[in-house]
């Protein structure tokens, strides 16, 4: 192995717009239909365009952040450059902690779709057995290089997206697609509004890996914004087919999938739950390409050992950051302590949000300031909408939330300082093995 070699930039827009649109399109797709259906009714299709509009501020944001950056580390290089390394490390550091509870509680996920198709996945020794491979599959795909790992990405977001295509045409084939626009009495108005921010999260996966992009100035913010605009005009046509279907399973564990059967029978509601799998996989493997390139940067700022900016010499990879990821998640999944993560992991993954919303007006005021520019700008302007729609989102986790937070938080703190130490420890040995 060489510290001196650097991943090589592979990956262009087609691959940069896989991270987004993976991030987003998840799991909740395959429920959020049934759900927003029974809060507003016929007016579903446009509470997602509302929460796309909504949304808009913080894609903007990451936007004009990734236009300014073409290393790897996305977050961490935001609070960074705003407000130095600390708060640099934190906002990595959030994102990793709830990407590892999101990781592990996906292979749960994905192991109890598949076990609808083959129950034996759900033995007390088939299911960790199931978890441990799927974790170590993905780490191995993303071990033997970029290329690769997008070609998967693209396959598997392929599987994904054409069964749900196929159901919204189904649905307005087959359906009563007479849907009109009427306001909804909103019993819940705040449960609802959130509803449409979490289906909109995990986007800034794409600003993570920017050192393996051929032009991340150009394509980062191309692909932001057009798959914002993709995912809120395919969440719309879904739920208008859902609805168009006549909804009778919406209190379903699977309410897409029951009314996949109700127009295209068996092999619907199968091809539906195998889309499932395969979204919530996708999703996953996009954290798994991710990831590991945020601690790559963060090695890179001195932030962590060395260790985790090593790269491999045959698969051109950043092997260890990629290798950790993998352990430390399977050491998650199969002992359950996701779930103490999981219950700050949006507070979590806000935070980091905040922080770089932060980051962009002090990052513009600086830049104005050399060169003469006028202060206040349209990057401002969405800043503001930005922190204010996510400190309300913020505003309705439970103090658990931010206990648990808390307890992030100091964990952070301490790697920080240990992370610092090894760091300097290594470079001083670096330089006094060089004389």
């Amino acid at each position: 192995m060489d510290q001196a070699i650097k991943p090589p930039r592979t990956v262009g827009l087609f691959g940069t717009a896989l991270l987004p649109l993976n991030g987003m399109v998840g799991a909740g797709i395959f429920a959020l239909p049934a759900i927003l259906y029974a809060a507003v009714g016929n007016f579903a299709p446009w509470m997602i365009l509302l929460g796309g509009v909504l949304f808009f501020p913080l894609i903007f944001v990451f936007a004009s952040l990734g236009r300014r950056f073409d290393h790897s580390g996305g977050p961490m290089l935001y609070g960074e450059a705003a407000f130095g390394p600390f708060i640099g490390f934190q906002a990595g550091w959030m994102r990793y902690a709830s990407a590892l509870a999101a990781m592990a509680a996906n292979a749960h996920v994905v192991i109890s779709y598949l076990a609808a198709l083959w129950p034996v996945l759900e033995g007390p020794v088939a299911r960790p057995l199931a978890v441990a491979l799927f974790i170590l599959a993905f780490t191995l795909i993303n071990l033997f290089g970029m290329t690769k790992a997008m070609g998967v990405l693209g396959s598997m977001t392929l599987v994904k997206l054409l069964p749900l295509a196929g159901f919204v045409v189904a649905g307005v084939a087959m359906g009563s697609p007479a849907i009109g626009f009427a306001l909804p009495e909103f019993t819940a108005f705040e449960t609802v509004v959130l509803l449409t921010f979490y289906a909109f999260i995990g986007f800034e996966n794409v600003s993570m890996p920017a050192g393996e992009m051929r032009a991340p100035k150009r394509d980062i913010p191309t692909a932001l914004i057009g798959i914002l605009a993709f995912v809120t005009i395919f969440y719309m046509l879904i739920i208008w087919a859902y609805i168009a279907i006549d909804p009778a399973g919406s209190s379903d564990t699977m309410p897409l999938a029951i009314a996949a059967e109700a127009v295209m029978g068996q092999v619907g509601a199968i091809a539906i739950v195998v889309a499932a799998a395969f979204s919530i996989g996708a999703n996953t493997l996009g954290g798994f390409v991710a990831l590991p390139r945020m601690t790559f940067g963060m090695a890179e700022e001195g932030m962590l050992p060395p260790i985790f900016m090593r790269v491999s010499n045959r698969f051109l990879t950043p092997d260890f950051s990629i290798l950790f990821l993998g352990g430390i998640a399977m050491l998650v999944g199969l002992t359950g302590s996701f779930v103490f993560l999981a219950v700050a992991g949006t507070l979590s993954r806000l935070v980091t949000y905040l922080i770089c919303i932060a980051a962009l007006p002090v990052i513009h005021w600086r830049e104005a300031k050399a060169s003469g520019n006028r202060p206040f700008s349209f990057e401002t302007l969405m800043a503001g909408l930005a922190m204010i729609s996510c400190l309300w989102v913020a505003n309705q986790a439970d103090s658990r939330a931010f206990l648990t937070l808390a307890a992030i938080l100091v964990v952070g703190s301490l790697l920080y300082v240990l992370g610092r130490m090894s760091a300097k420890r290594a470079v001083a040995a670096q330089a006094e093995h060089g004389a």
